[in-house]
């Protein structure tokens, strides 16, 4: 019986020692960081690569915008223009604004480029130009609020409505944290809108009521080198306040492989000391992964993933996206991370991608990859299994639950927006080839004591036997 337990504690050990196999090991992973709060009633830190949510404060809560309006303004003119084209100042773009807004003194008549009149709105926040952008582009500017709102909606937004291009007040013009974080994701990985947001200033052409034109310069002072709030890594951000929406604050900065974006809405003049609270906290924490250089466990879900054998092997016509990327808490690792696969493709993806993998940290969406079709036709199935539907896995489009809009950075579980009905493989932790091996060596391991044991009893009955045969 004692060789038995020896045995037994031998093998456990080896088991142990070999395979990892060591009760809730999953509590040793570090814990997602939490210690940041903001002043600003709403507020949002994302990962501009991986979408990955960072902090949230009521970010699903409406707030009047102010200028920050205008990113989502330049996106679709930066999008759909050709930026060496020519505009014209009309009478409804100049007057059509609030007495003593941002302007930068265009008159009716006066002619200057797309790429003139981003630089204006950007910079200068000029409204005027914000109103000749959309007549140039939509016709009116009526028809391109539909636009704005469309392209909001292409991008994800379901609670923000637009009234008009520049931000000014009006009770139909409102946006959440998550919302524009998601138009400024799309903004701010545009290198066309980055290299005029970025600018710190800008010489204007000559107008009517400045013969000579005029130099301009951004509003956000996190640019400005010689500005005591200039923030180490900047890229660009937008500035913006009306009397009904205070101050509100975007803000773009990157340090090595990080990039983060962070949305301020009705700041109380909490707006730069907020931003930069969000912007440490997120360089401090966490770090950006690309998921190809974890590790081949990673980096290469397929080969977790039945593939069509052919009479030379299994096919090569799937691949993975080698430039995405996760994010995690600084001192965290890829194995503490579980995926979710779903064959729900949408317009939003790549044109060739055939599923969706979405990767968690302590249920936190951190980052998206994708299975690619290598076909020479890089067509999506077509099949029941796998039809398209309307939502996206993305991290940035997992959310926090409860309808309130009340969410802080201490409980953001993920919540798809997607509908219930989405075809998904269930969570997987880490890679399940390892999984398998464990398994079956817990069970080769279980399968022995159960042998030694019954080995121990024969033996035992065996002694007894021998006893009671001497004893006669």
């Amino acid at each position: 019986m004692r060789f038995a337990k020896r045995l037994t504690s031998f093998l456990l050990a080896i088991a142990i020692l070999f395979f990892g196999i060591t009760p809730d090991a999953s509590y040793a992973a570090v814990a997602w960081p939490t210690n940041i709060d903001i002043a600003a009633e709403g507020g949002i830190l994302m990962d501009a690569n991986s979408g990955a949510i960072l902090y949230a404060k009521n970010i699903h809560t409406p707030y009047y915008p102010a200028s920050i309006t205008k990113i989502l303004t330049a996106l679709i003119i930066i999008e759909n223009c050709d930026l060496n084209d020519t505009l014209t100042f009309s009478h409804n773009a100049i007057f059509n604004v609030e007495g003593n807004s941002s302007s930068a003194g265009f008159d009716v008549g006066d002619k200057i480029t797309v790429k003139d009149a981003l630089y204006a709105l950007l910079l200068k926040s000029a409204n005027e130009s914000a109103n000749a952008l959309a007549e140039y582009y939509a016709g009116s500017i009526d028809k391109f609020v539909d636009i704005m709102n469309q392209r909001a909606k292409e991008l994800g937004c379901t609670e923000s409505h637009f009234a008009n291009p520049s931000g000014l007040n009006n009770p139909n013009h409102y946006v959440t944290a998550y919302d524009y974080a998601l138009i400024c994701r799309a903004a701010f990985n545009n290198p066309k809108f980055v290299e005029i947001d970025s600018t710190t200033y800008y010489k204007l052409p000559a107008s009517r009521w400045v013969p000579a034109g005029q130099t301009i310069y951004s509003h956000h002072s996190m640019l400005k080198r010689n500005n005591p709030l200039h923030y180490e890594g900047i890229i660009g951000g937008k500035t913006g306040f009306t009397s009904l929406a205070g101050n509100t604050l975007v803000t773009c900065a990157q340090r090595n492989d990080l990039k983060l974006i962070t949305v301020i809405l009705n700041g109380h003049m909490t707006h730069y000391t907020d931003t930069k609270a969000l912007l440490d906290f997120g360089f401090a924490n966490f770090k950006s992964v690309k998921i190809s250089d974890a590790g081949n466990a990673y980096g290469n879900v397929m080969q977790n993933i039945e593939l069509v054998k052919t009479k030379n092997g299994p096919s090569n016509m799937l691949t993975t996206d080698k430039s995405r990327t996760v994010t995690l808490p600084q001192d965290a690792s890829m194995a503490d991370t579980t995926t979710q696969i779903s064959y729900d493709t949408n317009a939003t993806d790549p044109d060739n991608a055939i599923a969706r993998i979405t990767y968690f940290y302590d249920d936190h969406a951190i980052g998206t990859d994708y299975l690619l079709s290598n076909a020479k036709t890089n067509a999506k199935y077509t099949s029941a299994e796998a039809a398209p539907k309307a939502a996206d896995n993305d991290p940035a489009q997992m959310v926090a639950p409860g309808s309130d809009g009340n969410e802080n950075s201490e409980d953001l579980p993920a919540k798809s927006l997607s509908p219930s009905s989405k075809k998904t493989m269930p969570l997987k932790k880490g890679l399940s080839f390892r999984l398998r091996i464990i398994i079956a060596a817990a069970s080769a391991v279980i399968v022995l004591i159960f042998i030694v044991i019954i080995i121990s009893r024969r033996g035992r009955n065996h002694r007894r036997s021998r006893r009671r045969r001497r004893r006669r």
